[in-house]
């Protein structure tokens, strides 16, 4: 009986003992909040006040798991990452009952199907489409699907990996991102697209200049297939790359050609290039260095200011073009970039790519000039409308990050990756496990191109890029849907 009452008198003294500290701690913090200034809330009312501040960095997660309906939420929705999750799992993607989708939203596809599509015995596999016919190593792309650029020291090095493997595997190609050129995106065996961004990182001179010498290194790898000279990217047009310094590595550094622990800023644009004229002697120049086909990634803010590219290489002769032009949309991402860059500037795909198709083909350049479509493409349905829009290609990076087992945490800027993908702490990096995630990256890949295909097939074509914009309508403001090409009509004669 004396040892019952001894822990019960010893219990009482800890629970007093613990509201004792709960209440001088809600002392503390009651003065604390009464003499700061910074916060008016929390001022006027001490403690409870900071209540605001906890809801709304949980709100964010709420809404993501028990509020927001499954095409309700931005960038990407949960039907969105759902589908690339069971695409990259190898699971079947097929569903019950019916479409979640709302189908009179503006802008919508619908897909044409025909009458009479074509038999499955009479279908056509896609074709690799050469690149780059007038550099001394041209390039027959095996896809119509790759991965976008994605910087080492943005994404991870198992990231890295477990992209380079699945691009091996799936028959894609890999694109770099501007901050060069890494042992592990090396290692899968996969093309390669090399990106010159304003920085020229890893082909660049103590000065930031580009380096020949080193351009030659990159060069002389048999995987490295391609070379983009990045003008832009949606998500921050104007504006160079970002990488904060607690993501720049000595590693990092060293592939950079830049400082460890200091925030790595690329210009805005590339400094010896004030113009169209300048930037074809650039294209020239790279594409005689390392005698391989050479391309532009831009963002549109308006058809008119590309017109002058067009009449420059009109006058210079179609062997002076750049061998293909990536465009990416307005809506595309990035792991840092001020608001107002990422909201609204640049124009969107569904507008920009068009447009650019169709300044092509006016200028007969069709068959010289390839045309790449980038920016928050990550399903098949996008995928199928932009080949039906005139691209040629199509690049996706956040649609492959979600195959690694992105959850859209919006950490990609912290260094705090819950997933390991943007990160470069080892303990959040050892979530991403390379062996499982490359099998994923691949699956999400030969998903995309086979259902893609399917999309083909029911429109009565044999293989996706057959399509055109007559096989796709767009719904309007009054949930009726108008035919493509009559909203933008084709330049080039569409067989």
């Amino acid at each position: 009986m004396d040892l019952a009452l001894r822990i019960i008198e010893i219990m009482v003294l800890t629970f007093a003992f613990s509201i004792g500290l709960m209440v001088l701690a809600v002392l503390i913090l009651f003065v604390l909040d009464r003499m700061q200034t910074d916060d008016a809330i929390r001022r006027n009312y001490p403690v409870i006040g900071r209540f605001r501040h906890i809801f709304t960095l949980l709100g964010e997660f709420f809404r993501q798991y028990f509020f927001a309906m499954d095409r309700e939420e931005m960038p990407f929705n949960r039907a969105q990452r759902d589908w690339v999750g069971h695409a990259a799992s190898g699971a079947g993607n097929t569903i019950a009952f019916g479409s979640t989708r709302q189908l009179t939203v503006p802008g919508t596809p619908i897909f044409v199907n025909a009458a009479f599509p074509p038999l499955d015995d009479h279908l056509a596999r896609t074709t690799p489409m050469p690149i780059g016919p007038t550099a001394a190593i041209p390039y027959a792309a095996p896809s119509f699907f790759n991965i976008s650029g994605m910087s080492y020291g943005a994404i991870s090095r198992p990231a890295v990996r477990a992209l380079s493997r699945g691009a091996a595997e799936a028959g894609i190609w890999l694109n770099t991102g501007e901050g060069g050129l890494s042992p592990y995106h090396l290692e899968g065996g996969c093309d390669i697209v090399f990106q010159i961004g304003t920085a020229k990182y890893g082909v660049r001179d103590a000065q930031g200049n580009l380096d020949d010498d080193k351009l030659r290194e990159v060069a002389a790898h048999p995987q490295v297939r391609m070379f983009e000279v990045k003008l832009a990217q949606g998500g921050k047009p104007g504006k160079g790359g970002i990488l904060p310094a607690s993501k720049v590595t000595p590693e990092i550094a060293g592939i950079r050609g830049i400082t460890a622990g200091q925030d790595s800023v690329s210009p805005n644009r590339h400094l010896e290039v004030d113009n169209y004229e300048d930037l074809l002697d650039l294209l020239d120049h790279i594409r005689s260095v390392t005698r391989k086909p050479v391309g532009i990634k831009a963002v549109l803010g308006s058809t008119e200011a590309w017109e002058p590219l067009f009449e420059a290489i009109k006058a210079r002769g179609a062997d002076h073009a750049p061998d293909f032009i990536t465009v990416d949309g307005g809506e595309g991402g990035t792991g840092a970039a001020p608001m107002p860059l990422m909201d609204l500037v640049g124009m969107s795909i569904r507008e920009a790519l068009p447009r650019m198709v169709d300044l092509r083909d006016k200028h007969g350049l069709k068959e010289r000039i390839r045309i790449i479509a980038s920016a928050k493409l990550v399903n098949p349905g996008d995928v199928a409308w932009a080949l039906c829009a005139g691209a040629d290609f199509v690049t996706s990076a956040r649609g492959f990050m979600f195959s690694l087992g992105c959850i859209q945490a919006l950490k990609c800027n912290r260094n705090t990756c819950p997933t390991g993908i943007t990160t470069h702490d080892a303990r959040l990096q050892a979530g991403l496990v390379v062996q499982d995630k490359y099998k994923k990256v691949a699956n999400y890949a030969r998903t995309i191109i086979r259902e893609v295909e399917m999309i083909a097939h029911s429109v009565g074509v044999g293989e996706p890029r057959q399509m055109r914009r007559r096989h796709v309508r767009l719904v309007q403001s009054d949930g009726t849907s108008i035919a493509f090409n009559t909203i933008r009509p084709s330049v080039a004669a569409s067989p």
